[in-house]
């Protein structure tokens, strides 16, 4: 399965995963339209940074998640098939559990503040619009252990470099 995994020491800080998210998630779907039309989006991806280190930041769709745990009203529940984290929006009644309770601060009022809004991995495409728009692959829909066997590499090739630097003197 499919996780969106990040690799901060690529992240820019350019916010294009931000706005491709409201984007997508605009009625319209079309960045012109979105912004001449007014309507009203939001993200469900943010970019924070220290001042140093940039880091995208979006639902982690977690194997054992507290929002839904905390959820009173059963408007959040965990697919088993898929394992992403959704949101039955006609089921929240805005008392905002899930949002006290992530641990990433993830989950967020709507435009409306009515109902929360988190990331849903863009059902409507075969791979979410974040990790599309980001132009240096710090966000990636990609299987946990692929990502984990480019850090071994990356980690490899890192370590040979410093030994044949060490080799030389």
């Amino acid at each position: 399965m499919e996780q969106i995994l990040v690799t901060p020491e690529r992240c820019l800080g350019c916010h294009s995963c931000e706005l491709s998210c409201a984007v997508e998630h605009s009625p319209s779907k079309e960045l012109l339209a979105a912004v001449a039309g007014g309507e009203k989006t939001v993200p469900r991806v943010f970019v924070e940074t220290d001042g140093k280190l940039n880091f995208p930041l979006q639902c982690r769709h977690c194997q054992e998640p507290a929002c839904v745990y905390a959820c009173m009203s059963g408007a959040l529940s965990k697919e088993e098939k898929t394992g992403k984290v959704v949101v039955s929006e006609e089921k929240c009644v805005g008392c905002w559990m899930c949002v006290m309770t992530c641990p990433f601060g993830a989950i967020i009022q709507g435009s409306d503040h009515k109902v929360i809004k988190k990331c849903d991995r863009c059902p409507d495409r075969e791979e979410p619009a974040c990790t599309t728009a980001c132009p240096t692959d710090a966000i990636q829909f990609i299987s946990v252990d692929q990502f984990s066997k480019d850090r071994r590499r990356k980690y490899l090739t890192v370590f040979n470099s410093q030994r044949e630097e060490a080799e030389q003197l």
